[in-house]
């Protein structure tokens, strides 16, 4: 089954060991830095949260970003999916300056980039049920939310340019789960009109 993957890496949470026997086709992303809710009262769980200055928590995903890359190796790609896809407008501004080139959260793009040198392509269809259960959430709503983003870009009411984008968990993915990816990349993959695409190249990096 030839699909390229991007695996978001929590660097605090990653070693070496972890990326041995990873196949060719799969891509490594910045996990934030520790995964740790550092959110105040009345926020969402946010790695990032609005009190903490923008300038420490560059410096802490820039650190990071050196640390994954050092033991991912080539397959690191400079890019940033925040914890629970939460991101503060004035650290986006600013990633570009510590070395990253790309964003992904969850959510039709506003725009193709975040910010000045900062390619931002998305995930749209999330294919756990978080609030019940953290079960797979059945074929038909999981092509229904793909098709709602392809639709939506055929009138423009979403960005065009902007791939379709699959958030998977695998550390939380059930039976049901698998055999879904696995029907759904045996089914689309040798379509004329389907194309799983590498991240190097959604990203502009390759």
């Amino acid at each position: 089954m030839s699909v390229p993957v991007a695996l978001a890496a929590v660097p605090k949470q990653s070693e070496k060991e972890t990326f041995d026997g990873i196949g060719p086709l799969v891509s490594i992303l910045q996990h934030g830095t520790d995964h740790a809710n550092r959110a105040t009262v009345n926020e969402k769980k946010t790695e990032f949260a609005a009190s903490e200055p923008p300038a420490e928590a560059i410096a802490r995903l820039a650190a990071c970003r050196r640390q994954l890359e050092a033991i991912a190796g080539k397959r690191f790609l400079p890019v940033l999916a925040p914890p629970w896809n939460r991101l503060p407008d004035p650290l986006a501004l600013r990633l570009a300056a510590a070395g990253f080139r790309g964003l992904s959260q969850y959510g039709a793009r506003s725009r193709a980039e975040a910010a000045p040198g900062l390619r931002q392509v998305n995930t749209h269809v999330d294919i756990i049920a978080w609030r019940s259960g953290r079960a797979f959430i059945g074929a038909d709503r999981a092509l229904g939310a793909a098709t709602q983003h392809l639709a939506a870009k055929r009138v423009k009411a979403a960005d065009p340019g902007e791939a379709t984008g699959w958030l998977t968990h695998h550390a939380v993915h059930d039976e049901a789960a698998w055999a879904f990816l696995e029907r759904l990349f045996e089914s689309t993959r040798g379509l004329p009109a389907v194309a799983w695409r590498r991240p190097e190249e959604l990203f502009h990096l390759s």
